[in-house]
């Protein structure tokens, strides 16, 4: 690929930035270029306050430039996140070259809570977009014009790209890597990096939405780590009204005002933590983990699964059972892929 027909990616880093949220499509990238033998991804790192460096987890990073500095032809822009995403306000001038690059760049994205910093620019107006689960409710209170997806491990609109927390940063960089240069070679850059190609099913994988219903208000609270705890009870509304000593009615509208569910929902997510956590810790047969979790049957059990985790028992288990042979923990398809590493 000759220098002019390079793919130029710029990370833009804010101040105390997650270090995983750079170094992670960092390496990405240059597994690409590794793998393709030449460098097809040209990378400059940048701040989003003009400074020449950055702390980022326990490391302080040397940048490349200032971001008013970066020439045009940039083609792919995305921006770090921060536990510090509320300070997005502080940097109106970065928004504004922000909002200019949005105009000229093939694609823009965030990771994490680098989200914060494209909604400050209303780049996320009329989208859809994501961040980490515990802070989608507050992106999408902040950006009411978004239609943040809790539960996506990244999202795709049209030219925007947003990834959930952390390491989802990884997906969207392989996402990237596959449009650009195809899934052979984005399989050996996953297969190389131990991840998985495409991750099976959504954030709720890792009991997103079940913490993040978890209720402040005292009786509500007391019910709901009753259910944690008693996911093969029977769990009615009338069951839990009467613990709490309201009417079913009544216990349900306050249910549903705390948690922002309803006790049927949250019930059914109890219960598929429960199922994820005995798929990935046993080898029970799907029969015997529906009774102890408190589902009908099996096929109860897959329906709800999927409805909740956006993959099947058998599927999930493949890839997190830590006794399992294709388990990525123990296995040799690490990449999430039914072929072995290419020599």
């Amino acid at each position: 690929m000759s220098a002019q027909h390079k793919i130029r990616v710029v990370i833009c880093i804010p101040p105390d930035a997650q270090s995983l949220d750079v170094s992670g499509p960092l390496d990405c990238f240059l597994e690409a270029n590794r793998l393709m033998g030449e460098a097809c991804y040209d990378m400059q790192l940048v701040s989003v306050d003009g400074a020449r460096q950055v702390r980022a987890g326990a490391m302080t990073l040397m940048l490349d430039a200032e971001f008013a500095e970066i020439p045009e032809g940039i083609d792919t822009l995305l921006v770090a996140g921060t536990p510090r995403y509320d300070r997005a306000d502080d940097f109106p001038v970065f928004s504004a070259w922000l909002r200019v690059r949005a105009g000229d760049v093939r694609r823009i994205g965030s990771v994490c809570t680098g989200a914060f910093f494209l909604a400050e620019a209303g780049l996320l107006e009329g989208r859809q977009a994501t961040t980490h689960w515990q802070h989608a409710a507050e992106l999408a209170t902040c950006c009411p014009g978004a239609d943040v997806l809790p539960d996506a491990i990244y999202v795709e609109d049209g030219g925007l790209y947003t990834s959930a927390g952390v390491t989802a940063g990884i997906d969207l960089a392989l996402r990237l890597i596959e449009e650009d240069l195809g899934h052979e070679i984005t399989m050996r850059v996953a297969q190389r990096l131990v991840v998985f190609l495409k991750r099976p099913g959504g954030q709720s994988q890792f009991s997103a939405h079940l913490a993040a219903q978890m209720a402040q208000e005292g009786r509500i609270a007391q019910v709901q780590g009753w259910i944690l705890d008693n996911v093969s009870a029977d769990l009615s509304v009338a069951v839990l009204a009467q613990r709490v000593g309201m009417s079913p009615r009544n216990f349900s509208r306050l249910f549903l005002a705390e948690a922002g569910i309803t006790p049927a929902a949250f019930v059914e997510y109890a219960r598929v933590d429960a199922v994820r956590r005995a798929l990935e810790e046993t080898e029970m047969p799907l029969k015997s983990i529906a009774s102890l979790c408190g589902f009908a049957g099996p096929d109860t059990l897959r329906r709800a699964f999927l409805r909740r985790v956006k993959t099947t028992p058998a599927e999930y288990r493949e890839h997190f059972c830590r006794s399992h042979p294709t388990s990525p923990r123990t296995g040799p398809f690490a990449a999430g892929v039914s072929r072995p590493f290419p020599p």
